[in-house]
C-alpha cells in the first residue's frame, strides 16, 4: 500500500479534495453522543432487519440484488450480489465433485468457515448503511451522523455525507470496496485461527496455483449464458484486493450491454448456490456419478465428455448448516486519510475474458483430484 500512497503528488479532483479535506479532520473516538428515542428506534429496526437477512449466504446475496433494484444509484449493491455469489459457489464446491477429491473432511469445513464469516461480517456492515440511506430517503435528512453507531467506519460517514451532496455513485462503490476489505483485514485475514487453519495451509496456496480465486460474471446474449470475469491473484494483501474490487466494479458497471444482460441473468436466475445455475450443462445439483466414473477424467473445453456424469456442485442449503455467528470485533480501521488515493480512476483495459483460463482450472482441478486418489490407494497397497 506504501508505494500506492506514493502518488501524492498527483492533483485530486475538486469533490475528492473536499473529502480530502474532512477526512483528515476525522478522529475515530469523537462520535460518542446520544441519541434520541426516534434515533434508538432505527438503530433497532436497521440491526433487526439486518439480522433477519444475514442468515446465510443465499439471504445475504438476495437482499443485494432487491435493494439495488430499488436503488439503481448504489452499485456496490449489485457488485455485492455477484460477488456473494461467487462465495456461495466457492461454499459449494467444498462438498462438490473436484475439490472433495483434494480437501479432508476437517478442511473443507475450516474453509467454510472462513468464507462463511468474511461473507456474513461484510452483509452486518454494508447493509445497515444502506438501510440508513433508504431511511433518508423516507425522511428527506442525512442521517448518516448515525453511522458510528451501527458500527461503521467514519470513513463511511465522510463518504455517505459526500454522497448525499454530490450523489457520485464511483465514488461512494469505491469507497465502500476500500472499507469492506479494510473491515475485513484484521477481522478474517490477519485472525490468528484462520490464518492457521486456511491461510497457510498447503491446500490455500494449492488453489491459488491452479488460479481458484476466480470471480464470475454470467450474463445472457442471444439467449446462451457466457462468463465475464477476473483471477485475484494474491488474496492475502488487502491491497491487491482493493484494487481487484475496483477492476471488478469496471467491468461489471462500464459496458453497460453486458450490465443490463448480467442484471437479466440474476433478476431470473434465483440463486441456489449451485454452479448448475449458470452452466447446467456441466454441473448439475444431484449426484449422477457412480464410483465406475470417478477414476478417469471427464471434463474436456468446459464440456462433459460424451457418456459421463455431470459435476456435482449440490445447492448451498444441503451442503452446509446456517451457522451461529459471535459477535463482530469491534474497532474501526480507519487511521489514514490517504486511502482516498484508491479513488483515483485508472485507465487500466480489462476485457473480461475469462472462460478458457476457468475451464482450464476445472481440468486441472479434477486431474489434481484423480492424482491425489491414485496416490492414496498406492499408500494403501504399500
Amino acid at each position: 500500500m506504501g508505494k500506492f500512497f506514493g502518488r501524492k503528488k498527483e492533483k485530486f479532483p475538486k469533490q475528492l479534495q473536499k473529502l480530502k479535506k474532512d477526512l483528515k479532520g476525522r478522529k475515530t473516538d469523537s462520535y460518542v453522543q446520544n441519541l434520541s428515542g426516534s434515533e434508538m428506534d432505527v438503530i433497532k429496526r436497521i440491526r433487526t432487519r439486518t439480522c433477519e437477512l444475514n442468515k446465510n449466504n443465499l439471504t445475504r446475496t438476495k437482499a443485494y440484488l432487491e435493494f439495488y433494484k430499488r436503488h439503481p444509484d448504489i452499485h456496490w449493491a449489485f457488485l455485492g450480489h455477484m460477488v456473494s455469489r461467487n462465495g456461495g459457489w466457492n461454499m459449494t464446491d467444498l462438498k462438490g465433485s473436484l475439490l472433495t477429491k483434494l480437501l479432508t473432511e476437517e478442511e473443507a469445513s475450516d474453509f467454510f468457515v472462513f468464507l462463511e464469516r468474511g461473507n456474513w461480517l461484510i452483509f452486518q456492515d454494508a447493509y445497515p448503511q444502506f438501510l440508513l440511506y433508504e431511511e433518508s430517503l423516507r425522511k428527506r435528512e442525512n442521517l448518516f451522523y448515525l453511522l458510528p453507531h451501527l458500527g461503521v467506519s467514519i470513513f463511511m460517514l465522510s463518504v455517505w455525507n459526500h454522497f448525499w451532496t454530490y450523489r457520485d455513485p464511483y465514488i461512494l462503490t469505491v469507497s465502500l470496496i476500500i472499507n469492506e476489505q479494510s473491515y475485513l483485514e484484521s477481522r478474517v485475514i490477519q485472525n490468528p485461527l484462520f490464518k492457521k487453519s486456511v491461510l497457510e495451509t498447503l491446500e490455500f496456496r494449492l488453489q491459488d496455483y491452479l488460479a481458484m480465486n476466480h470471480v464470475l460474471f454470467p450474463y445472457e446474449d442471444n439467449g446462451k449464458v457466457k462468463l465475464s470475469g477476473l483471477t485475484l491473484r494474491r488474496f492475502g494483501s488487502l491491497h491487491e484486493r482493493i484494487l481487484f474490487g475496483k477492476r471488478l466494479y469496471r467491468l461489471l458497471f462500464n459496458d453497460k450491454v453486458r450490465l443490463n444482460q448480467t442484471l437479466l441473468w440474476a433478476d431470473k436466475t434465483v440463486h441456489s448456490g449451485s454452479r448448475k445455475d449458470y452452466w447446467p450443462h456441466l454441473f448439475n445439483d444431484i449426484e449422477e456419478a457412480s464410483p465406475r466414473f470417478l477414476v478417469k477424467p471427464r471434463i474436456k473445453s468446459c464440456r462433459i465428455k460424451p457418456g459421463h456424469p455431470r459435476l456435482y456442485s449440490p445447492q448451498l442449503l444441503y451442503a452446509w448448516k446456517n451457522v451461529c455467528h459471535e459477535k463482530a470485533e469491534s474497532g474501526d480501521w480507519f487511521n489514514k486519510w490517504q486511502v482516498i488515493y484508491y479513488l483515483l480512476k485508472s485507465q487500466e483495459k480489462l476485457d473480461g475474458e475469462i472462460e478458457y483460463e476457468y475451464c482450464k482450472t476445472l481440468e486441472k482441478l479434477e486431474l489434481a483430484g484423480l492424482a491425489k486418489k491414485a496416490l492414496f490407494r498406492l499408500d494403501e497397497e504399500i
